[in-house]
């Protein structure tokens, strides 16, 4: 069942969630006050930094507007990280307390989750008993202006960074509204917001739905109570259940291991290889499966990655679930991220992950069992009712078959 946490990690890529939260990229490790590196490394001999410091002299002295110096080593530095790899990053004491509020799944706001869709900034949903929910902001409107500030579908982030600020400081937004002629306007005060990662439904039949959009470190706990409550609404075991990984990009690096081993009574769930003793590890799953053996499907697509792909690797590899839809992303190495001086971090790759079967996904992703091609919607906004999405209906009628027998099953799918 679900494990403790031991290290925090930050959220992945693209859309962000809950109003101010910008999401980084990647399974990330969060690592205590950085080491001073082994002392093999601090030996170099001064000329071998001549080309570095000859350029940062040049336009330190030439450069046709003036730039502190701080500036010019940010800028090295910044250069040197994104060289690396897509996933590795310096980080602004801004962005490194963005990402610990993201991993947190708290924030101070007003509760509205966004996605940019068709150029314009989208409300997903209101959260639960947030500002914006008690206000009536509903899903599917649209962001106009934040305190009377025009928004920008390609400016996501500062939009979000706009609603974000100080409990019981207020907040104006305009919002547009498919049959109101005149944009409406809300004045919210915002509060702490808890971003759930979890949503479920009941299926018809005695099946279960559940969705989790990241892996934060609530995410375990949110799926135990998704789980209660889908048991006690159904009085008694449930039947089956389709895990939604659609769209997840990841997330905290131990709470996507937990969810696995909610499903799991034994078996490695995850291996990471690296070039230190930290970046080294075995992940395993603890006996107990909170479904007692019930079939259970997982949906993924080609925005699922990282933390997500971990879950459905894992899943797969001990043949506890099916995978349904399209091919994952192909996110398979590991972020550590390192305090440095004055509120800043860096964001560094220092492991490559493998599945229980030894598989690399890097890159690959990972083949579902079922293809469902068209029917497997694209990320962003789904309907609010999942018994209408025509991928969470065909797993159900996988489920279904899978209770008259597996060759069934796999014959009403070819």
């Amino acid at each position: 069942m679900t494990r403790t946490l031991h290290s925090a990690v930050a959220v992945s890529v693209g859309v962000l969630l809950g109003a101010g939260l910008t999401l980084m990229g990647g399974v990330l490790a969060d690592r205590g006050p950085s080491r001073p590196p082994p002392a093999a490394a601090t030996t170099a001999h001064p000329s071998d930094h001549r080309l570095l410091d000859e350029v940062i002299a040049r336009v330190h002295r030439e450069y046709v507007d003036a730039l502190p110096q701080s500036a010019i080593e940010q800028a090295a530095v910044e250069g040197v990280v994104s060289s690396l790899d897509p996933h590795s990053a310096f980080l602004t004491a801004r962005q490194y307390e963005e990402m610990r509020v993201s991993t947190a799944g708290s924030y101070s706001g007003v509760g509205v989750e966004l996605a940019e869709q068709d150029g314009h900034v989208v409300v997903v949903a209101p959260i639960d008993g947030s500002p914006a929910a008690r206000a009536g902001v509903r899903p599917g409107d649209l962001i106009l202006s934040v305190d009377d500030q025009a928004v920008s579908a390609e400016r996501l982030d500062q939009t979000i960074g706009r609603m974000r600020g100080y409990s019981g400081t207020h907040v104006r937004l305009a919002v547009g509204r498919t049959g109101e002629p005149e944009p409406l306007l809300f004045d919210l005060e915002r509060t702490d917001v808890h971003v759930h990662t979890v949503r479920s439904a009941a299926l018809p039949g005695g099946y279960g739905y559940v969705r989790i959009s990241q892996f934060s470190d609530s995410t375990p706990a949110e799926l135990d109570r998704a789980l209660d409550g889908l048991k006690a609404a159904a009085r008694k075991p449930l039947r089956g259940l389709v895990l939604d990984l659609r769209g997840n990009p990841g997330g905290v690096l131990e709470s996507a291991v937990g969810v696995a081993d909610e499903f799991l009574d034994a078996g490695m769930i995850v291996r990471a290889d690296g070039r230190t003793p930290e970046s080294r590890f075995e992940m395993d799953a603890t006996a107990g499966d909170a479904l007692a053996g019930a079939p259970l499907v997982v949906l993924v697509d080609g925005g699922s990655a990282s933390g997500s792909e971990i879950v459905a690797a894992a899943l797969r590899d001990h043949r506890r679930a099916t995978l349904m839809g399209e091919r994952t992303f192909g996110k398979g190495s590991v972020q550590t991220v390192i305090p440095l001086r004055d509120g800043q971090a860096l964001k560094l790759t220092t492991s490559r992950y493998y599945t229980p079967s030894g598989a690399s996904i890097h890159e690959r992703g990972i083949e579902p069992d079922v293809a469902l091609g068209g029917l497997a919607e694209p990320s962003g906004i789904r309907p609010e009712a999942p018994a209408q999405d025509p991928a969470v209906r065909s797993a159900l009628q996988y489920l279904r078959d899978r209770g008259l027998g597996a060759q069934l099953a796999q014959a009403s799918n070819r």
